[in-house]
């Protein structure tokens, strides 16, 4: 189980701290809309569907799943989008990881592989796979061998990701710290000012 604080629905940040899927969903929608509407994406699906099965959503009509995204309110702000790479990273999850999220790093000994296997998934960049790494290294006390390197700068005490957030209180931090940084025109790696 996990501590994150996110979407400010208990349930949602409950089901984020026990499925890995909805994890891994959660942050393939963070991007271009806030934070909470993308980690309450998950919690939305399993209304709407009545699961989060990987193996059942990898299989689904593709304009069945897309439509179902579109309901309003929206999956997010790039519906169509996100249906294909939420559809996409369902069928690594079947195929590779028995159509469970958390088995992508069950078996994980070091940062670095797991890092490597979520570069596989639809969406994740290098940073989305180093957010993930920090992501399960504090908020989960997943922490194999190398995984603050396999995380990089997101391994350190410095609030700027969902990695970080554990309260209102956090999220609030974190918000400011982008918004900051947004406003300096700098990106999430970048170091404290002195």
């Amino acid at each position: 189980m996990g501590t994150l604080y996110i979407t400010g629905n208990p349930d949602s940040d409950a089901f984020l701290n026990a499925n890995g899927t909805a994890l891994l969903i959660g942050m393939l929608l963070d991007q271009q809309v806030p934070m909470e509407w993308a980690f309450n994406g998950p919690w939305t699906l399993k209304q709407r569907l009545g699961h989060l099965d990987a193996k059942k959503i990898a299989a689904m009509d593709p304009t069945e799943f897309l439509a179902i995204c579109l309901t309003k309110p929206a999956i997010h702000r790039f519906p169509k989008a996100m249906a294909q790479r939420i559809q996409g990273m369902c069928a690594v999850l079947a195929e590779k990881y028995k159509g469970k999220g958390e088995n992508m790093w069950a078996d994980v000994e070091d940062g670095h592989v797991l890092f490597e296997r979520l570069r596989e998934l639809p969406g994740f960049g290098a940073e989305k796979a180093q957010i993930f790494v920090a992501l399960l290294g504090k908020r989960f006390d997943f922490t194999p061998t190398n995984w603050k390197k396999a995380a990089g700068v997101f391994s350190d005490s410095n609030p700027r990701t969902v990695a970080d957030i554990t309260s209102p209180e956090t999220l609030l931090t974190v918000r400011a710290w982008k918004k900051a940084e947004k406003a300096a025109d700098r990106d999430k790696q970048s170091r404290p000012l002195k």
